[in-house]
């Protein structure tokens, strides 16, 4: 029943909804994407083997993650108006591991592993005010990064008003309990 479209004339795109309807008489794709990124940052430990606060069966990555924050433009016009709405954000983790390939200056195709198999789950902000407004989506698969890239985060200086500039030695928590939250992926 589906070997006789095309993208062109009576079986092209213009007639895929008529004649390859989904359930619900919908047709999905393509649609218009909005730019939704509005950061991204790190965070990781004081030293190689501190574990941050995803695990993965009790498992501790070492070193640390990326976040790609993402908020929903759809909805809300603003990211601060989204923080602390239930669908306001979704956030991208990515595991960092120390390893001998490490990425290069910053090069946006190796921020993200080959495989984009994820976990999912809803939570809160790590920070304060720890909204529940987050869409956690956790790569499964590392990317790694080198001994000597995690000690330049290391080296990275806090400067909060009034105080001395001082070196973020660790940007993290311990994980917290489940508490009903269903993880899928």
């Amino acid at each position: 029943a589906y070997l006789n479209w095309s993208y062109q004339g009576n079986n092209g795109p213009d007639h895929w909804h008529k004649l390859y309807s989904t359930a619900n008489g919908d047709h999905q794709s393509p649609i218009d994407i909005k730019p939704k990124l509005w950061q991204c940052h790190f965070h990781w430990g004081q030293t190689d083997e501190q574990g941050l606060e995803h695990t993965v069966d009790g498992r501790k990555y070492a070193s640390g993650r990326l976040h790609l924050i993402h908020w929903n433009a759809d909805k809300y016009l603003a990211v601060t108006e989204a923080f602390d709405k239930l669908d306001g954000l979704a956030i991208v983790s990515v595991f960092l591991k120390l390893g001998l390939c490490p990425f290069s200056d910053f090069d946006p195709s190796s921020l993200l592993p080959k495989s984009m198999d994820y976990w999912t789950y809803n939570g809160s902000l790590i920070y304060p005010a720890l909204h529940r407004s987050v869409i956690w989506i956790i790569v499964k698969e590392p990317i790694t990064i080198s001994s000597e890239q995690l000690a330049q985060f290391c080296a990275i200086l806090s400067s909060a008003e009034e105080e001395a500039p001082c070196p973020i030695l660790s940007n993290h928590q311990q994980p917290h309990p489940l508490k009903g939250r269903v993880v899928r992926g």
